[in-house]
């Protein structure tokens, strides 16, 4: 068997994205198991009591005063995954589903949830064996945890529900034995562990906190080719500006951009024209940029104490030997993070398509040509792909509306107050997918508008990303789709490929 890359224990934001997209093995330390094992007997001996325990000697929600008889007792914990498996709509994209695999194992493995080391075990097997359980997109709530996800996340490890294994879809028991494991039988407490938690929510804010930064910088990156392509001006982004309104997120933007056009012979060109400030898309965008910036930090900052944070319910205080049911599962600061999260990338989008307009309009482009083709007329350039920004950044403004300002009771209004923040995780996800294919399309479009301006050479820093540019997509000379050049280059975003060639040539960027 193949070593593991990484202690569950240890995961953070870049280790998540390692694990979910890339592949790398996780397996428990022998601290973080002690630490289980002792959890698992303080759970074993309150069973022994007669004292109630919620989702261990009690039935759940509403039927929370339900006493459960000792025999039913492990019955209880398997019913529970059956009945909470009632999610709806396509199964969730298989980077999302490995994040909650492994957001949840850590979950378990900070001692507050009572199960054996043996169930983390094997959440763990399936993840390492790319087993992954087919997961419905709706059916949270982000309140009482994300319980219809996480239930049909934990029924493969039962031998129950579905998991595809080398993109082939399977019932769990034949899921299981592709990879060659067996079915786990559930112990007390067990069952609720595994549904009770935000790991739905947190791995779709872990995922999109990390392509909304690649955003950011990526808009920087667009912003100074688009700035050189239009002729405009460096002073906008002197760091003396910035520092008279120094706030954080602004002042990396700028940083960015002044290092990006450094050495352009472009700027150098018309340094002494009579032209006196840029649109505010150029001008302003520091300032935009920037607070987008700031948010993403208060969603990270969010993120970071989520994957680190007990949300199961009841939880087990081994330093108080005492088992409390409380509300650690509810979701709404990862909610509000994911609204906040929509928001910062659908401003970014915002922005950017402005200066694709500024590109292809020969009224305000200074002398690029009519949506930067030849022959115009003939060829059609690049304005449909501006409709396609404008249309992309028209939806991030109805997706950009706070699913967390709503709330609907649920369990005979047990559960009277609730987050949202599933429907604030999907969102935010596809305001992402819309935003990189809207940065997508400014950077094709500065990238053919520079060329107009040949002989003279950008900065050193827009010159490497012209470059990577091209790289994804040949100079249009006549007409094309381009479809699958918006998308290459979207992809190159969310990889990081294009802020990768941007710092080869200028150093790191904020």
């Amino acid at each position: 068997m193949k070593s593991a890359d990484l202690h569950v224990e240890d995961l953070d934001t870049a280790s998540i994205l390692a694990v979910a997209r890339h592949g790398a093995r996780v397996d428990m330390g022998e601290e973080a198991r002690g630490r289980v094992r002792t959890s698992r007997g303080h759970v074993e001996n309150m069973v022994e009591s007669s004292r109630a325990v919620y989702g261990v000697t009690t039935g759940f929600g509403a039927l929370a005063n339900t006493r459960i008889a000792a025999e039913h007792r492990l019955e209880l914990q398997k019913s529970l995954l059956r009945s909470h498996a009632a999610g709806m709509g396509p199964f969730v994209e298989t980077e999302v589903v490995r994040a909650m695999m492994a957001i949840r194992a850590k979950t378990l493995v900070a001692g507050y949830s009572g199960v054996r080391p043996g169930l983390v075990d094997a959440l763990l097997g399936l993840l390492n064996a790319d087993l992954t359980p087919a997961v419905p997109e709706h059916g949270s709530m982000g309140a009482s945890g994300d319980l219809a996800p996480l239930a049909h996340l934990a029924l493969p490890l039962v031998g129950e529900g579905w998991a595809t294994v080398d993109g082939e879809l399977h019932d769990g028991a034949a899921a299981l034995r592709a990879v060659g494991l067996e079915p786990i039988r559930l112990a007390s407490k067990e069952g609720l562990s595994l549904v009770n938690g935000t790991q739905f929510m947190a791995a779709m804010a872990s995922l999109g906190v990390v392509r909304a930064r690649r955003l950011a910088a990526t808009a920087d990156l667009a912003c100074a080719l688009s700035l050189e392509s239009l002729q405009g001006s460096r002073t906008s982004f002197r760091p003396a500006v910035h520092r008279a309104r120094p706030l954080k997120g602004q002042q990396e933007s700028a940083a960015n951009v002044w290092r990006l056009l450094e050495g352009s012979a472009i700027i150098e060109s018309h340094r002494w024209c009579d032209k006196v400030q840029d649109a505010y898309a150029l001008r302003c965008a520091p300032q935009v940029h920037g607070a987008c910036r700031d948010l993403l930090d208060y969603v990270s900052a969010t993120v970071e104490i989520e994957l680190n944070a007990a949300t199961d319910n009841p939880l087990v205080l081994l330093d108080e030997g005492d088992i409390v049911s409380a509300g650690n599962f509810h979701g709404q600061p990862l909610a509000f993070a994911l609204d906040v999260l929509a928001m910062a990338a659908a401003e970014l989008a915002n922005i950017s398509e402005r200066r694709v307009e500024r590109l292809v309009n020969p009224s305000l482009s200074d002398g690029l040509p009519p949506f930067l083709v030849a022959e115009g007329g003939l060829n059609s350039g690049f304005m449909i792909p501006q409709y396609v920004a404008a249309a992309l950044v028209s939806e991030n403004k109805v997706l950009a509306h706070p699913a967390s300002v709503d709330s609907i009771p649920t369990s005979a209004g047990q559960e009277d107050h609730v987050s949202m923040g599933n429907a604030a995780g999907l969102k935010a996800l596809q305001v992402l997918d819309n935003a990189e294919r809207t940065l997508a399309i400014e950077l094709l479009a500065g990238a053919q508008a520079i060329e107009f301006l040949a002989p003279l050479q950008p900065g050193q820093g827009v010159r490497a990303v012209h470059d990577a540019v091209r790289s994804l997509s040949p100079r249009l000379l006549e007409d094309r789709s381009l479809s699958a050049d918006i998308e290459s280059v979207a992809d190159a975003i969310r990889s990081g490929a294009v802020v990768a060639a941007a710092e080869s040539e200028v150093g790191a960027l904020a």
